[in-house]
């Protein structure tokens, strides 16, 4: 089996290519800087892993994804070789996309990306529907 379930921060925007042919495929690639849960001292703290999505997931991904913004991927992993103009073997590991997602909310990705407090509560509509605060942690949930 061969699944990769990743969580991480793009360390830019993704970059967005479309193929030749009678009908484009859009080729998204982007790098994911995913935390590791261990710290030592001297080593780096994340691991930067490169994504390439295809098809409508690139075309979301250049749409939506930002610099920063923490997202969710679900893929496989695949090892491409190829000779490179020298003749020396050159090798890539790459995660092909299957799923992505956003791991957090918008107005906590612009709060991380400006460092601007959260917006205060909003009061009920005139529908009688409360507006969602994105400013709860998990943590203070009772659940």
């Amino acid at each position: 089996m061969n699944k990769v379930i990743l969580m991480g921060r793009l360390t830019k925007d993704p970059e967005v290519r479309y193929s030749q042919g009678n009908e484009p495929l859009a080729v998204a690639r982007y790098t994911l800087a995913v935390n590791r849960r261990f710290k030592r001292q001297g080593e780096p703290e994340a691991d930067f892993i490169n994504c390439v999505s295809f098809g409508k997931t690139g075309e979301f991904a250049e749409k939506y994804f930002k610099k920063g913004q923490m997202v969710s991927v679900v893929g496989r992993l695949q090892v491409r070789s190829w000779d490179d103009n020298e003749g020396k073997k050159r090798w890539s590991t790459d995660v092909v996309v299957e799923e992505q997602f956003f791991a957090e909310s918008k107005a906590s990705f612009e709060g991380h990306k400006a460092e601007t407090p959260a917006a205060p509560k909003q009061t009920a509509r005139d529908d009688g529907f409360y507006p969602i605060d994105e400013s709860i942690e998990d943590d203070d949930l009772p659940f």
